[in-house]
């Protein structure tokens, strides 16, 4: 069984367990994913207040909504999917309450801040010069994916940020495979154009 299969079996046990009355299952389920959930939400939001009220959110909400999950996905996909969802709207949010000041665009690109440029926009050729990134790169980068639109950012952020899956991706956005696919695709060609003659040198 591999590690991925493990982790989903080990989630189904803990969803029965809390279906049957357990209520510590859930309070397994959230030290299991608190990290992860609220890393990715504070990649999509860029603040660590707003991060951690949505990811809050999303528990409290995955804890109401759990007696009638039904297992169709897996449920990391699930609540995946809950936060993404509060994400957004509290993007929107931010944005009209928020849009005359700066953001800012020194977090790292990773949670653990080891996502490489090379990993993000592979390059066709990589030498061991374009393997060594500049600091003043990374924060280029970060700046330029601020700037993309919000789907780009978004799958951008769960493919190379959360590392997901196609499937786990198309699932929790809604979307085929073939469109998560194109969609990177179109994102990281966004991105190589706002970072323009820089990516070039």
């Amino acid at each position: 069984m591999t590690a991925k299969a493990q982790e989903v079996a080990l989630d189904q046990m803990l969803v029965e367990r809390f279906k049957g009355g357990d209520a510590a299952a859930f309070d397994q389920l959230v030290s299991r994913y608190w990290d992860r959930i609220y890393a990715m939400v504070n990649h999509l939001l860029r603040n660590q207040q707003d991060a951690e009220e949505v990811t809050q959110d999303a528990f409290i909400r995955a804890h109401r909504g759990l007696g009638n999950f039904r297992g169709e996905s897996a449920f990391s996909t699930w609540l995946y999917q809950i936060a993404t969802n509060l994400a957004r709207n509290r993007y929107w949010y931010w944005w009209r309450r928020k849009r005359d000041q700066s953001v800012s665009f020194d977090a790292p690109l990773g949670p653990a801040g080891d996502t490489t440029i090379a990993e993000l926009i592979p390059a066709e050729q990589e030498t061991p010069e374009d393997a060594t990134v500049t600091q003043e790169f990374v924060n280029r980068v970060t700046e330029c994916m601020e700037e993309l639109n919000e789907k780009h950012r978004e799958i951008l952020i769960l493919r190379n940020v959360q590392n997901l899956s196609y499937e786990e991706i198309a699932d929790i956005l809604g979307i085929s495979v073939g469109t998560v696919k194109s969609r990177i695709a179109r994102a990281r060609e966004s991105l190589r154009e706002k970072l323009g003659e820089e990516f070039q040198q």
